[in-house]
Formats: structure tokens, C-alpha cells, sequence
């Protein structure tokens, strides 16, 4: 999984496992021989893209290091109804345990997958770049910031901890959006940090405010209707990065990209995405 820390993979897997199984799978420890194994296939029982086949085999690897995954269809790819992403083949005990793991992740990833890909399409041929936020599920933020990727869109910062981005409270309890500015500044230089800075504007009157003291990386232009976010994004003249944000949805990204803004971010990439439908079915041997 491209970018994706390995031993925050591994942490995750674990306490998923654990939330799942603690004291055992008492169903599957009575009903099955714990030297039989099973080959199964993974169902996909919707439309989309798919996204977390690499996380399967990381999970099967862990609960049943003999495990056997032969992909079928690689992450990325458009899927349908009656596609079989992958066949596994591994102790039965151990798929079941990981059963529901999987497809609760891959059924989440391929959905956010699926709509980063739909937002991806709508803008075509245009010089911008789709990003998302950190509206993402707890614990699962580094998952769906890749599945973003998978999607054909962009990330975001990680965290708090990689970008700055100073918003209407910041600059609301701050006193006022140079100052908040200048406060940044002066904290990165005593705190010896570079990192992006980006600045939330509300209106035009922010905006020359912001173009007055400079000293960011990007200007966050939120919720400008059409006219006034061309007209924002032609007053900044690339001399900073420019970012459209807030009623971004698939109906109106093309035309907000149109506006020669520089990016978008999306919160519904990962907050309203939703699932694909998809299912771990045992094959039986005749």
C-alpha cells in the first residue's frame, strides 16, 4: 500500500482484530476443526471503484501466515456487480476472524474511492487539483487519504501537525486576520518549523487583508459565490496559491473549477462518500 506507514497499518489490524475477536471466536472454536481450511472469494455486489484489496492480504498474512491471496482485480479499478476481486485460500478459523474487518474496510475505502473518482472525472482538462479534509473517520484517516489517492484525487495535510491552516475561529479569537498571520509567523520562526500556511477568507475585504501582510502559502476563499470567487481568484494574480471550499458538490465543482482556482477541497470525499456493497463468500468443493 503506497504510502501508507507500515507499522501504523500493523497497529490498526491489531486493535481491529482485538475489538472484534478479545477472548475468541467461540462460534467458529465449536462449529470448525482448527486444521481445516477454506478457499473463498471476495463478491462485489455494487458499481464503483475498488479500493482495499492490498489491506486483505495484509490481514490475512497476519491472522494465517500460510495464507494463499490470488488477485483478481487490482485496486483502482472500476468494478461492477458479479465481479470477484480476489480468491484466498487459508485456515478456516483464521477467515473468519478476518472476515468482517475486511469488508468493513474495503466496503468504506472502495466508497470513498468511488466518489474521489466521480469528482476526479468531473474535471478533466482543468489546472486543478481535488483535495480532501480531515473529515475522516477516527483511527482511519491514513486508510481513506489513500483510498482518496486510489480515486484519482489529492491529499490535504495529514493532521494539525503538517499544515497550518488558520480558519474564521483562529482568526475570530486571535483578533483579526493579520494578526492571527503574524502570530503564525512568529511561532514557526521562535519554533524553528516551515510547514504550508494556509488562511481562511470570507470575503473580499479578508482577502486584501491577506494580500496586504502576505507571509502565506495559500488563500482559502470559503463558501464565494461564482462572480466573487472569479473575481478573488483574478485579484490574487498567482501570487499565492488559491483554494475554493465549502458548497462543493459534483454539480458545481467543474464550474468552481472553471474560476482558474489553483484547488478544491472537498469534506464529502471522505465524510459522505458512503460504502460498496460487497461480500466473502466460502467456495465449496464439490
Amino acid at each position: 500500500m503506497k504510502g501508507i506507514d507500515q507499522q501504523q497499518l500493523d497497529q490498526f489490524i491489531d486493535h481491529a482484530l482485538y475489538e472484534d475477536i478479545k477472548t475468541g471466536d467461540h462460534t467458529s472454536q465449536a462449529c470448525i476443526d482448527p486444521n481445516d481450511r477454506s478457499k473463498a472469494k471476495l463478491l462485489v455486489k455494487d458499481t464503483g471503484v475498488l479500493a482495499g484489496v492490498a489491506f486483505a492480504q495484509r490481514v490475512f498474512a497476519k491472522v494465517d501466515p500460510s495464507s494463499v491471496l490470488t488477485v483478481k482485480i487490482e485496486d483502482g479499478t472500476d468494478i461492477k456487480y458479479g465481479d470477484v476481486a480476489f480468491i484466498v485460500e487459508c485456515n478456516s478459523q483464521a477467515l473468519l476472524k478476518a472476515e468482517r474487518l475486511i469488508l468493513n474496510t474495503m466496503q468504506r475505502l472502495s466508497g470513498v474511492a468511488t466518489l474521489s473518482s466521480r469528482f476526479a472525472v468531473e474535471i478533466e482538462g482543468l489546472p486543478v487539483k481535488i483535495l480532501d479534509t480531515r473529515k475522516t473517520t477516527p483511527l482511519m484517516r491514513f486508510l481513506e487519504k489513500w483510498a482518496v489517492r486510489i480515486g484519482g484525487c489529492n491529499n490535504y495535510r495529514d493532521g494539525l501537525y503538517d499544515w497550518i491552516m488558520i480558519k474564521d475561529n483562529h482568526i475570530d479569537a486571535c483578533g483579526g486576520i493579520q494578526e492571527a498571520i503574524n502570530a503564525v509567523n512568529g511561532y514557526m520562526e521562535k519554533n524553528d518549523l516551515s510547514l504550508g500556511v494556509t488562511v481562511e477568507v470570507r470575503n473580499l475585504v479578508e482577502l486584501h487583508k491577506v494580500l496586504e501582510v502576505g507571509k502565506v502559502t495559500r488563500i482559502m476563499l470559503d463558501n464565494f459565490e461564482l462572480p466573487l470567487l472569479r473575481e478573488a481568484v483574478a485579484t490574487i494574480d498567482n501570487r499565492f496559491e488559491s483554494e475554493a471550499s465549502g458548497g462543493v458538490n459534483l454539480d458545481t465543482v467543474r464550474k468552481i473549477a472553471e474560476t482558474g482556482v489553483n484547488y478544491i477541497s472537498v469534506g464529502a470525499l471522505t465524510h459522505s462518500s458512503g460504502t460498496l456493497d460487497m461480500s466473502l463468500k466460502v467456495i465449496k468443493e464439490d
